[in-house]
């Protein structure tokens, strides 16, 4: 394992430019303070705050985008308990990182080997989709995007009228669960039923389902 200040880049940290992206930023972000214990986490981790994930880790208990839509995860804060270390621990998510979820209970992970094809690479498992998506892009690609991409054109079939007030009633741990389920030809945003959930129960819920899927099958 490397050692702390191996990990802890202060000549050329990426904090620099990620805060030069956040300024430039067409969608609404809130940086929230990094835990106290930020340097332990970034240990755990074994990355470097001259990447991206390392400077959210160190720098960050993690960024909420547009308007607490996204999550992205760091060392922990009070708006957001969960860290990017402690998460992945206590997940399901095998050969994958997980970085970021969203309200509507969609993933987000590093592909470290779950799928042969694109390594290190964002995939992305949607709630109205029973499978892992690639987005063909690498960890600082991805989050430019949610910075200033088109989040609104992205989640077309997922956002409902008045999200940005539902979206606001429930904390960074929560999510939204549907039913009938999104990715069931009857499951549809504006229709299915609407309910709150804790984030780890929607994530176990989707494997679970996964797995019944695949044994049928």
């Amino acid at each position: 394992m490397k050692k702390l200040e191996e990990l802890i880049d202060n000549e050329d940290p990426f904090f620099n430019i990620m805060n030069e992206w956040i300024s430039e930023s067409k969608n609404q972000v809130t940086v929230l303070p990094p835990a106290d214990n930020c340097a332990q986490i970034l240990l755990e981790s074994q990355v470097s705050t001259h990447s991206i994930l390392g400077s959210l880790i160190y720098h960050t208990g993690g960024v909420l985008i547009d308007h607490g839509w996204l999550r992205m995860l760091g060392s922990g804060n009070k708006s957001l308990l969960r860290d990017v270390c402690s998460w992945n621990k206590d997940s399901n998510a095998s050969g994958l990182y997980l970085i970021a979820d969203d309200a509507v209970g969609g993933f987000y992970a590093i592909n470290g080997g779950a799928f042969a094809d694109e390594i290190n690479s964002i995939y992305y498992w949607a709630p109205d989709s029973i499978e892992w998506e690639p987005l063909g892009a690498t960890f600082s690609e991805f989050f430019g995007w949610l910075l200033s991409g088109d989040l609104d054109e992205f989640y077309t079939a997922l956002r409902w009228r008045d999200w940005i007030n539902d979206v606001a009633k429930i904390s960074t741990n929560q999510c939204f669960s549907f039913y009938p389920f999104l990715w069931s030809e009857q499951g549809d945003c504006n229709i299915s039923s609407r309910k709150v959930v804790p984030i780890d129960e929607a994530l176990i819920l989707k494997y679970d389902l996964l797995s019944q899927l695949q044994e049928s099958t």
